[in-house]
């Protein structure tokens, strides 16, 4: 298969890859806090890093893998205005 025949280049790859770990680290982050029995309440599930921090890096995860799916290569670009 030839390389222009890709959809993404090699750029988009690692972008993709990291939007992927970005959103699993928001994921990470915003787990436990649960209650021990069951029952009871932990006022843990209220911490700063569970209702902010993590939903905003989760939230710039999927804005970097839409960059990074809407990304075009400088190099695609010109060969695009040669042929």
């Amino acid at each position: 298969m030839a390389k222009k025949d890709f959809a993404f280049n090699h750029e988009n790859f690692i972008w993709l890859g990291a939007s992927v770990i970005l959103i699993i680290i928001g994921f990470l982050l915003m787990s436990g806090g649960g209650s021990e029995d069951g029952v009871s309440f932990n006022p843990e599930i209220f911490s700063k890093r569970r209702i902010v921090l993590a939903p905003f890096i989760t939230f710039m995860g999927f804005i970097m893998m839409i960059f990074a799916i809407l990304k075009t290569s400088k190099n695609e670009d010109n060969n695009k205005k040669v042929k």
